[in-house]
């Protein structure tokens, strides 16, 4: 019997220079071993820059996304992610802190994992426990997905119209429902 095929999308970002490559060649870099990992990837958005999250914390981030085919499971394909990252020397120190290279697991097909309860805890999360607390277990789709630009905007570029399972809105409503301010500053290289 055949394993099926699903679609995720993958978020990249990196603030870090690696080995004297700035951040958008590590990404360059992580998109060829993401597919060297077997991971299939359909389409790759541009390349934005895009201020550090949360404001502050660090140098300016370049982000991208990309579009993966795969018979893994969602655990498999964020274990091969974390295996990438950690070739990338990505070091997990600080919650949402400086990085080599961050690449976060943030749909899949129309999957709520670990159920709409739960991901839902986790989507209205209080801003203060967002900074302390990491769910244990995978979460999808990412719990603050609707509420970043930065993965947004270049979400729009390989899935405008993936819908999201819980909120019902495509990428491409997402993207016109949040601040214009924060949509401008995702900016293409």
């Amino acid at each position: 019997m055949a394993k099926t095929q699903s679609n995720a999308v993958v978020a990249l970002g990196a603030n870090l220079s690696l080995r004297d490559n700035g951040p958008k060649a590590t990404l360059e870099q992580a998109l060829v071993a993401m597919a060297e990992a077997g991971l299939v990837i359909r389409a790759e958005s541009r390349f934005f820059a895009t201020p550090c999250f949360p404001a502050g914390a660090g140098p300016d981030y370049v982000n991208a996304a990309a579009l993966i085919e795969t018979d893994r499971t969602p655990q498999q394909v964020l274990d091969v992610l974390h295996q990438i990252e950690h070739a990338f020397d990505r070091a997990r120190v600080q919650r949402w802190g400086m990085r080599t290279l961050d690449l976060d697991l943030v749909s899949w097909d129309n999957l709520v994992l670990p159920d709409v309860t739960e991901y839902n805890r986790w989507r209205m999360l209080p801003a203060e426990d967002q900074r302390q607390l990491a769910p244990e277990q995978l979460i999808l789709p990412h719990p603050r997905l609707q509420d970043r630009a930065f993965v947004l905007v270049p979400m729009a570029d390989v899935a405008p119209d993936w819908r999201h399972p819980v909120l019902g809105q495509t990428v491409t409503e997402m993207v016109a429902a949040l601040p214009p301010g924060d949509v401008a500053s995702v900016t293409a290289l």
